[in-house]
């Protein structure tokens, strides 16, 4: 059996089942819809959360692609770690218990970049991914859903930094964000390619802010126009970023 084939637990596919159903509900979309999204057969997912055959990694992996959440989370261990529970050195040979507490939900800001003064808000989720193993981050609740992006989390002990690394092919998207404040957030920067016209794409840097999602009530995501409910908490948290300064932006 190939590794992508590898069946799920039961528990773990009943957790699947469980977060799947939810975000149907939350979103509102069919299960057809889904499994056109995920690119797997209607009958397959029907089965899977019906509970009469269980999840593959490759079924899971496609659907979490497809919904932009992590469906796949574990319990923090007690105990010392095992040898699946050391991230590889290239991402700063971290063990799950010295970064759970970066695990979970947040509000994601930076500047729109395609509107002077609006605020581009969305999720990302940050779990442990034990096949990896390491952390993992992926986005969702993307206006752009297109590009929403996932990847690797490394957390070297030496900078006192935390990169949240997408590498599609040899193309790189790179954010640099500080450690947690006492509220939890992250401030720092982010490296991506700007889409222009046709296949035209520019590099472009911008601040970032991550906000646990617990810590804003009803958060509003897409593009957060000046005026609009939270904009102006939502460019104070940018604001913050530079002026601490978390991220430091070079005049020419």
């Amino acid at each position: 059996m190939a590794a992508t084939d590898k069946q799920l637990s039961d528990e773990q596919s009943r957790q699947v089942a469980s977060t799947v159903r939810e975000e149907l509900a939350r979103r509102r979309i069919s299960r057809q819809h889904l499994a056109e999204l995920a690119r797997i057969s209607v009958s397959t997912l029907e089965k899977a959360l019906g509970g009469r055959r269980p999840f593959t990694l490759a079924t899971t992996v496609r659907l979490e692609e497809a919904l932009g959440v992590s469906l796949r989370t574990e319990a923090v261990p007690s105990a010392a770690p095992a040898n699946g529970d050391i991230a590889p050195d290239s991402l700063g040979a971290y063990s799950r218990r010295a970064v759970h507490w970066l695990e979970g939900s947040y509000l994601t800001l930076r500047p729109s970049f395609g509107e002077k003064g609006a605020v581009y808000a969305y999720r990302t989720e940050i779990a442990w991914d034990a096949a990896a193993p390491s952390l993992v981050f992926r986005e969702g609740e993307r206006l752009d859903a297109a590009f929403t992006q996932f990847g690797e989390v490394a957390v070297p002990n030496q900078s006192g930094h935390i990169y949240l690394v997408t590498n599609r092919n040899g193309q790189y998207r790179l954010i640099t964000i500080s450690r947690p404040t006492i509220g939890g957030e992250m401030y720092g920067i982010l490296t991506t390619l700007l889409a222009g016209r046709g296949s035209l794409l520019t590099p472009i840097a911008a601040p970032v802010a991550f906000v646990p999602m617990a810590a804003v009530a009803e958060p509003s995501f897409g593009r957060i126009q000046p005026g609009e409910r939270h904009h102006a908490l939502y460019r104070q948290h940018l604001q913050r970023a530079i002026d601490e300064p978390f991220a430091v932006f070079v005049p020419t």
